[in-house]
């Protein structure tokens, strides 16, 4: 929004409003200067006073819509915000700021839209800034439209092409949509422009010690990963599995128990759970697959493994 000093450099714009457009101008100006001053109650009143005489005085509202933030009248900020961006649809200000708005509430789902519009502005207005995309593309991922994701780090890939973390949530995308060959295409491309990208290392090598193939790889790669982050449950918790897929459930579950420790989450308890049963642990295994379900309830297969558990049991 432009600042009064901006406002001051518009001579020729100022003598070509009318006698109503200029108080109204005043009066936003003066709402600026209270504002800077800390006085919310005067700015408020100016903000409002401009607004009587150009209700489509967009930075008005915006601006109002502030004010009342810092009242902690979020209600009136929202009306104000909602009307600012009706007035000027290509802007990016006022719905960023209902996000946040948004968000103190708790109003998630309200929150991701306006940021996502938000977004998109501002990649209007700066068509070759990576960054952008890189957030727009990130909300995409947690909002699950994985065909925009898919869209907008492809974007990026023309933008950017050399952007190894591009490539990176590109995989995660495909790796979301059951693309496993496109996944791991673009983890490889990754690798490729930044050799040392712990987090594309784990992510690949993982991949591969599910689909239970070129364990070699997987755990040069695993390795190679923790020696650059030693204490990462995730890594470790790789590891671990590596080694249950390799036949070694003593190292399994010696790598598993301390990802255990270093990061509490239901997929080191599901493997801890697989390695206890593999031990011939049945306690274990079932308080393990426990531990997963109270962290993630949705979990179908691990409440499969506990029945079937159970109904071994009961019929020794």
């Amino acid at each position: 929004m432009p600042c009064l000093l901006i406002l001051l450099f518009l001579p020729a714009r100022a003598s070509a409003l009318d006698k109503k457009a200029s108080r109204s101008l005043s009066h936003y100006i003066m709402g600026v200067v209270y504002d800077d001053l800390g006085d919310i109650d005067e700015a408020i009143h100016e903000y409002k006073a401009s607004l009587d005489l150009d209700t489509k005085n967009s930075y008005a509202r915006l601006n109002l819509a502030t004010s009342y933030i810092k009242k902690n009248e979020p209600e009136k900020a929202k009306n104000e915000l909602v009307a600012a961006g009706r007035l000027d649809p290509e802007a990016v200000e006022p719905h960023a700021i209902l996000a946040l708005l948004y968000s103190s509430q708790n109003r998630l789902d309200l929150a991701a839209l306006e940021y996502e519009i938000a977004l998109k502005n501002a990649s209007r207005l700066a068509p070759n800034n990576i960054d952008i995309y890189r957030t727009l593309g990130l909300l995409y991922l947690q909002q699950k439209k994985f065909k925009e994701a898919e869209d907008t780090y492809k974007l990026i890939s023309v933008l950017a092409p050399n952007d190894a973390e591009t490539y990176f949530y590109l995989a995660n995308v495909y790796d979301e949509l059951k693309e496993r060959q496109k996944c791991e295409g673009n983890l490889a491309k990754a690798l490729e422009l930044k050799p040392d990208y712990h987090e594309a290392l784990n992510y690949l090598g993982y991949l591969y010690v599910e689909e239970n193939k070129d364990l070699g790889r997987a755990e040069t790669m695993i390795k190679k990963a923790l020696e650059m982050q030693p204490d990462s449950g995730a890594y470790v918790d790789s590891l671990g599995w590596l080694y249950f897929k390799q036949g070694k459930p003593e190292a399994a579950l010696k790598e598993l128990e301390r990802a255990s420790l270093l990061l509490e989450d239901p997929v080191i308890y599901d493997h801890l759970g697989e390695v206890y049963s593999r031990l011939g642990n049945a306690a274990q295994a079932r308080l393990n697959w426990q531990k997963s379900l109270k962290l993630d309830p949705r979990q179908e297969k691990v409440k499969k493994k506990i029945e079937a558990l159970n109904n071994q049991e009961s019929k020794q």
